[in-house]
């Protein structure tokens, strides 16, 4: 019979006192892993939901074809877990929609000699902050976080926003404290340097924790719609992509609209789909009419 299996399954065999040539005969199959060598010594399949499921992706690549291996940085691990256990545990949902930009984009035209005067340049992002930190304080239940135990809500006072920064290192999501009670260009100003200092590793431990919730902005990429994965113990994040033209119709006549898409995971164990259904409804008026935010 010609066998095949991975060195690492054969080494795992042998250190069993497992004979893969005999196994093979038993079983009538000519490829053997992990799980069949653990089948045979248990007696039974494993269960491939159980919390040592990921014993089945310990894979021989190199069996395949060449390959080359790339250490995870510390950062990335840290991410890699936490939203691995997210990504397990929490009942995320995912609520698109889309808002008219126009006016944002006018104003910041009108006033980009204004900002550049004060050695800033002002972009969208800056006018999602301020419309995120409106609607946290106006939407308390997306301002808060659930105990570990699943059984208090905890209702914050303050607003703190995280900006997802992409960085050679990995993700980085330094925070805006306090977004709410800072104006455009304080915004503008804190944005620009948290994600300079992301890129270059200058940002404490301090500078990162404690968001009420985050933005994971993809515009400058590219892309129409994801499903960013909520952080905890934030109950919700809002993720960004590339404005697009709409047509938009005033009766029998076609206007086109650049609107941007907008894309709200959230925590279902505590939000439900109304309250994420009001909350952007709420977040694309402030982006279609930015002057509310600048009362």
């Amino acid at each position: 019979m010609d066998l095949q299996a991975s060195p690492s399954t054969k080494s795992y065999a042998a250190n069993k006192g497992v004979d893969l040539e005999e196994l093979a005969r038993k079983t009538g199959r000519t490829t053997l892993g992990r799980e069949d060598v653990d089948a045979h010594l248990g007696g039974a399949a494993p269960s491939m939901a159980g919390p040592d499921q990921t014993r089945y992706w310990d894979v021989d690549h190199a069996a395949h074809g060449p390959v080359t291996e790339e250490p995870l940085s510390r950062m990335a691990k840290l991410a890699a877990a936490n939203l691995g256990a997210a990504s397990s545990l929490i009942p995320q949902v995912t609520h698109h929609d889309r808002a008219d930009i126009s006016a944002v984009e006018s104003l910041r035209k009108a006033w980009r000699a204004d900002a550049q005067a004060r050695g800033l340049k002002l972009t969208a992002l800056a006018f999602h902050v301020m419309a995120l930190a409106r609607c946290l304080t106006e939407f308390p239940r997306f301002n808060a976080s659930l105990t570990p135990d699943g059984e208090t809500l905890v209702l914050k006072t303050y607003v703190h926003i995280g900006i997802a920064v992409d960085t050679p290192n990995g993700l980085m999501v330094p925070v805006i404290r306090n977004a709410d009670r800072k104006g455009l260009w304080e915004l503008s100003s804190e944005i620009a340097d948290l994600a300079a200092r992301a890129q270059a590793r200058k940002i404490g431990p301090d500078e990162m924790g404690g968001a009420s919730m985050s933005i994971s902005n993809l515009g400058g990429i590219g892309g129409t719609a994801f499903t960013p994965i909520v952080n905890p113990p934030e109950l919700a994040i809002l993720g960004i992509t590339r404005t697009e033209t709409v047509t938009v119709w005033d009766g029998d006549t076609p206007r086109p609209v650049p609107m941007v898409p907008l894309d709200l995971s959230y925590d279902h164990r505590v939000i439900n789909g109304a309250d994420a259904a009001r909350f952007m409804t709420r977040y694309c008026q402030l982006v279609a009419d930015p002057r509310q935010l600048l009362i």
